[in-house]
């Protein structure tokens, strides 16, 4: 599938990676529609990038927020042919920790919204993308999710995350092989340090210190470098059914 044929969802899309994916469809020609809670960021993308892009408020782990948001997105577009999931939360808790056993509920809103959330778009969208007519490679549709390099390497502190981007590496070949008959081909990208906006609130020096952690290029990923991947997927349809560690040869230390 070429980019400026791309009819996308991208979830999370009002910020970091999925802003970065958006940013980069649209200036190649594409069409996308952000899912993401934060509405002032929303808003300001849409305004910023101009009709080729439509902002949804909707949360990734309600079903009826989804359907609907989906069929918008549908009208809006004229269909859906590609979904990049990067909507998620990171927490840091301890199994065990000074204040006792790790909160349940916690870990449970991670899983919930990390790996239910991208299953919960990936079925209805699926059920969108299976009524397109083939393009000249037999495809419907790409679905992209987002994990982590926590999902392979994971810290102290980072069971709930490690959990919910595992689950998202263990369901992206299931999933493919699934919705291969459809044509609708399914894969995963696993970053590593990026400077999103949770890095934001750290001094620069600290910025620069995570980013010697990688071996080559020793610095923080940029999230034009994950839409750079993003859109090489897109384009390559022998690309399915697997995960890309995206990451800079990065292998985490136990804390």
């Amino acid at each position: 599938m070429k980019i400026q044929e791309c009819l996308a969802v991208v979830t999370g899309g009002a910020s970091g990676l999925g802003e970065a994916t958006v940013r980069n469809i649209v200036q190649n020609g594409g069409k996308a529609v952000i899912f993401d809670q934060s509405e002032e960021n929303g808003v300001r993308l849409q305004n910023e990038l101009g009709k080729a892009v439509l902002f949804i408020k909707a949360d990734v782990t309600k079903e009826e927020d989804i359907q609907e948001a989906v069929n918008k997105a549908a009208e809006f577009m004229g269909g859906i042919n590609t979904v990049v999931n990067c909507a998620g939360i990171g927490i840091a808790e301890k199994v065990l920790g000074r204040n006792g056993a790790h909160n349940l509920a916690l870990f449970s809103k991670v899983i919930n919204v990390n790996l239910i959330g991208t299953f919960n778009v990936i079925r209805l969208t699926a059920e969108k993308m299976m009524s397109n007519e083939v393009n000249n490679q037999n495809e419907r549709g790409v679905m992209i999710n987002t994990a982590s390099v926590a999902a392979y390497d994971g810290q102290i502190g980072q069971a709930a995350y490690s959990a919910s981007k595992g689950g998202i590496v263990g369901m992206t070949l299931p999933t493919a092989r699934e919705l291969a008959r459809y044509g609708i081909r399914v894969m995963t990208i696993a970053p590593g340090l990026f400077h999103t906006p949770m890095f934001d609130t750290l001094p620069q020096e600290a910025r620069d210190s995570l980013g010697k952690m990688v071996p080559f290029p020793p610095r923080l990923g940029f999230p034009s470098e994950y839409a750079q991947l993003v859109q090489s997927i897109i384009e390559n349809p022998m690309l399915n059914g697997e995960t890309i560690r995206l990451d800079g040869a990065i292998r985490m230390q136990p804390k």
